[in-house]
C-alpha cells in the first residue's frame, strides 16, 4: 500500500471514529431507573408493626409531612386499591396501594409525580421472634424524562439512608404507646 493510499485509508478510520462519536454524544440520554433498600428492626410484635405501613397508619409515626388526602375510599381507610394524593416541596405525587396485606407484613404502593418520575415503594415485615419485626422497604424509582435524571438519582441515594430516620420514628411511637400503657 503506497503511503498515500494509508493516509487516505487512516483518514477514512479517523473519519469514522469521529462520525461515530458524534452519533454516540447525539444520543438520546435514556431515563435513569434507580433501586434501593433499606432495613431495620422494631420491637414489637408485626401484628402491631404492620398497620403502622398504611397511608393513615403511617401518620402516627411519619411526621407532619406525611398527610395522605384520600379519593378513594371516602372516608379514607387503609386497603388495597386505596387512593390518595401527597403534598411535599411544591410536589403533588398521586398514591395507589397496590398490595395490602397485614396479616403477611406486605404492603406496596405506586406514585407517580407529574412529568418527573413514577416510583414502587415495597414494604415487607417479617416476624423475628413473637416480640421483634423486621423491616425492609425498597424504593424504585424511574425518571419520566432524563430531565429529571439527576433528582431521581438523587433521591435514590436518600432512599439508602432513610432506615435509621424511620427506625427511630416507629421505635417513638412505640415507646409513646407503652407510656401510655403504665
Amino acid at each position: 500500500m503506497t503511503a498515500s493510499a494509508l493516509a487516505i485509508f487512516a483518514f477514512g478510520i479517523l473519519s469514522m471514529k469521529n462520525t461515530q462519536s458524534t452519533a454516540l454524544a447525539q444520543a438520546p440520554v435514556a431515563p435513569t431507573h434507580v433501586s434501593n433498600s433499606f432495613h431495620f428492626l422494631v420491637r414489637a410484635p408485626l401484628s402491631s408493626v404492620a398497620p403502622l405501613f398504611g397511608p393513615d397508619g403511617e401518620r402516627s409515626w411519619a411526621g407532619d409531612e406525611w398527610n395522605p388526602q384520600f379519593l378513594y375510599p371516602q372516608p379514607g381507610k387503609d386497603t388495597q386499591g386505596a387512593v390518595f394524593t401527597i403534598e411535599r416541596s411544591h410536589h403533588k405525587s398521586v398514591w395507589i396501594t397496590t398490595l395490602f396485606d397485614v396479616a403477611a407484613g406486605r404492603m406496596q404502593y405506586v406514585f407517580f409525580v407529574a412529568n418527573t418520575m413514577v416510583c414502587t415503594v415495597d414494604v415487607r415485615l417479617t416476624s423475628g421472634d413473637p416480640s421483634t419485626t423486621s423491616v425492609e422497604v425498597t424504593y424504585a424509582r424511574t425518571a419520566l424524562d432524563a430531565s429529571a435524571n439527576d433528582q431521581v438519582e438523587t433521591l435514590g441515594k436518600s432512599d439508602r439512608e432513610k432506615g435509621p430516620e424511620w427506625q427511630e420514628a416507629v421505635d417513638i411511637y412505640f415507646r409513646g404507646q407503652r407510656d401510655k400503657n403504665h
